[in-house]
């Protein structure tokens, strides 16, 4: 399994990076907010989700580990393969998304190419309990919200094995103004 890459992107198409790692080009396919987000030439880091099927390998790469774990999930319901779920994942930022399922706005889910308004019924009814609270209420807009940080707190979180609505929860009493590394202190307290 390969769990992260880091290198330069040398390529951008389609939806796709080729990630440059010490002489050895990689494709990955990104949501839309991470592909507009890199710049040909420039380092980055992607956690990846290699999908392995009888006639293809391909790897799918996301800019934080939460939009991984968000990919996860969504690919683990009936009807969700790793295309739909990047076309979720493409509508905004990955939070975004998270609160959408969690808000159980199955509009806003129905929007990405090529999921109807079932295959959207059934993220909300399978996820809804597993994402977390939503962080705000309503309908979520269909654009992309380029978030100011992503949240190194809940990465962390999830790195150190806590599922994401845990995470979730153990972030949402602690101030967001506080540095990654106290939120992370307290958050663990707190849980």
């Amino acid at each position: 399994m390969i769990a992260h890459l880091k290198g330069k992107i040398t390529e951008k198409f389609g939806n796709s990076l080729i990630i440059d790692v010490n002489g050895v080009g990689y494709e990955v396919t990104v949501p839309t907010p991470d592909f507009e987000a890199v710049h040909l030439d420039e380092e980055r880091k992607f956690y990846t989700y290699h999908a392995v099927r009888e006639n293809a390998e391909d790897l799918y790469g996301f800019s934080t580990l939460a939009a991984k774990k968000i990919f996860e999930l969504l690919i683990s319901v009936q009807g969700i393969g790793p295309k739909a779920a990047i076309a979720i994942l493409s509508l905004a930022e990955a939070e975004e998304v998270r609160n959408a399922i969690a808000n159980a706005d199955a509009v806003f889910i129905a929007k990405a190419s090529g999921v109807g308004k079932k295959s959207a019924e059934r993220v909300i009814v399978d996820l809804r309990d597993k994402v977390g609270i939503p962080s705000h209420y309503g309908a979520t807009e269909a654009k992309f919200k380029k978030a100011d940080e992503p949240d190194e707190a809940l990465d962390a979180l999830i790195a150190l094995g806590f599922p994401l609505k845990e995470a979730t929860a153990a972030l949402e009493k602690v101030a967001t103004d506080l540095p990654v590394e106290e939120r992370v202190r307290l958050a663990l307290k707190n849980s």
